[in-house]
């Protein structure tokens, strides 16, 4: 007896690829090759003197730097907010769940001026933390505040469906057997939830690297102190050193690349480790 062919919603398998090949290429593949090939208008000496000078230097080591602390701040919280989303019942579940996309959903220039509204010397959090010496407003902290506030959805959704799909009962059969709640989250819980925290974690790595209007208004913008790349480049292009700018933006495009590629790496060797045990 033939065997029928599966029937799928969707075209078949060489359609299906064509349209998402055409469609990758025209949104991803040929913008960022236009960026690489712009940089061709500089020699090699050039293209090394743009992207190494020491202002340059400085807004990459803060981007990338407040960008991985940002985003184990949320690795951290938004584990913990999704936790107590899905595992508790309280008056008001339903609003703190919506403000946890509030990011999502405001404009990042708004949350930059509302940042700064609060942590400004003057402001309502801001006058605290004056007397102390703790300054957040127009220094690197600001900007590891601001990154924080976008990332953190991109953890907290992450995680959620998975903390939803996770059995209880998992927990009470280890507890049975005399795990503590250490153990229990370290044997039993991080194993199952781990592959989606690094999905989050990278997620919310990404967007903040290529964060801009949220920082700018809190950051202060001051060079070698709390310029960010993608300040960097708005103001080579403002200059009109279209080549310089895109030189800037190679880097930190092959450098967003190589970070991600070695969370995804670490993600797989992760799932192969858990899934041969």
């Amino acid at each position: 007896m033939a065997s029928q062919k599966k029937k799928h919603l969707l075209p078949g398998f060489g359609l299906s690829l064509g349209v998402t090949l055409v469609y990758l290429s025209l949104i991803v593949l040929i913008p960022l090759a236009a960026v690489f090939l712009r940089t061709t208008e500089l020699s090699w000496h050039e293209f090394w003197a743009v992207v190494t000078t020491p202002r340059v230097v400085a807004t990459y080591k803060l981007t990338f730097g407040a960008s991985f602390l940002a985003a184990v701040i949320n690795l951290v919280f938004g584990l913990l907010t999704a936790w107590v989303l899905v595992r508790y019942q309280f008056f008001g579940k339903k609003v703190l769940d919506a403000l946890v996309d509030l990011p999502f959903a405001l404009p990042t220039a708004v949350a930059g001026i509302a940042l700064t509204a609060i942590y400004a010397p003057n402001g309502w959090l801001g006058q605290w933390l004056e007397p102390y010496g703790i300054k957040v407003a127009f220094t690197p902290l600001g900007v590891v505040v601001a990154l924080t506030f976008i990332g953190l959805p991109f953890v907290v959704r992450t995680v959620q469906p998975v903390l939803e799909d996770f059995s209880a009962e998992a927990e009470e059969a280890a507890a049975s057997l005399g795990a503590n709640r250490w153990q229990t989250f370290y044997k039993i819980i991080l194993p199952a939830i781990w592959p989606a925290l690094l999905t989050g974690f990278s997620l919310a790595f990404a967007r903040a690297v290529g964060e801009y209007g949220s920082v700018i208004f809190i950051a202060g913008n001051m060079p070698m102190i709390s310029e960010i790349t993608p300040l960097m480049i708005i103001t080579k292009l403002e200059q009109y050193d279209y080549a310089g700018a895109t030189a800037i933006a190679v880097v930190m495009l092959v450098i967003s690349f190589v970070l991600l590629l070695l969370i995804n790496l670490l993600q797989w060797w992760s799932n192969h480790r858990h899934g041969n045990k």
